[in-house]
């Protein structure tokens, strides 16, 4: 097993790609802690794994409260005596041009996708320096990478996570811990759910999937495979990167040109 005998944090563990993840990582072998606003979420991803064999622990967190995030990366390390990697999933999507959204969006939505992430590693890494290294894995997405027109808000705060990113990997690869960032495009997800309500279903898939190379939207389970592989010692050179898993979508850009049509 991949994660055999190692101690993984993961935020937002209720559903979507944390869900999946969380899965995977008690398959592999991994003893997982999952952080969730939502107590019936997360205590359901708790139950599938203990159904299955593996090892969870539930603990209630709200990703924008320091002492939720502290309490949730102790929790781990009193039940544990270790961490070994942080998976910094929990994030939100709030649409809308700079005229059209409200500062208290823009707050929340830097607190969640953002400042989450600050905090993940802030209270992570004393813990895994002490254990002689591990990894962090970030969730941001390819409008990370690139814009959107109707995205800006997101853009900024997706952007902000891969910029954490490579400065974290700078300074902290000298003490053994790999700081890497995970950029999905389409993926089956409440995301997803909330564009299908919106446009209605077909002409959603349409449209998404249309602007891959693939042209398909991918699995959570697709996504936690990339981010199983990053903690795991197969990936033990790899830091500091920002790793697209968008199905080609940002294949055709290069940086300061338009995307290739």
């Amino acid at each position: 097993m991949r994660l055999a005998g190692k101690v993984a944090v993961i935020s937002g563990g209720g559903s979507g790609i944390g869900r999946a993840t969380a899965i995977l990582f008690a398959r592999e072998g991994a003893r997982v802690v999952i952080g969730n606003r939502n107590v019936t979420a997360g205590e359901a991803t708790v139950a599938c794994i203990c159904a299955e064999g593996g090892e969870a622990r539930y603990v209630r967190t709200d990703v924008t409260v320091a002492a939720d995030v502290q309490r949730l990366i102790e929790s781990a390390v009193q039940v544990h005596s270790k961490l070994d990697c942080l998976f910094n999933n929990a994030g939100i999507n709030m649409p809308g041009s700079v005229l059209d959204v409200p500062e208290t969006d823009w707050d929340y939505t830097m607190a969640v996708n953002l400042k989450s992430v600050f905090l993940g590693c802030k209270y992570a890494l004393p813990h895994l320096i002490r254990n002689g290294g591990g990894t962090i894995i970030n969730n941001s997405s390819n409008a990370g990478l690139i814009g959107r027109p109707n995205d800006p808000v997101y853009c900024a705060s997706k952007y902000g996570v891969v910029g954490l990113t490579k400065s974290m990997a700078l300074l902290h690869g000298p003490q053994n811990v790999r700081v890497n960032v995970i950029c999905p495009g389409p993926v089956e997800s409440n995301m997803t759910v909330e564009g299908r309500r919106a446009m209605g279903a077909a002409a959603y898939d349409r449209k998404v999937a249309g602007e891959t190379a693939l042209k398909r939207i991918a699995s959570a389970e697709e996504v936690a495979e990339l981010v199983v592989f990053l903690a795991s010692d197969a990936a033990r050179n790899i830091t500091g990167a920002a790793i697209p898993t968008d199905g080609g979508k940002t294949a055709g850009l290069l940086p300061g040109l338009v995307p290739v049509s």
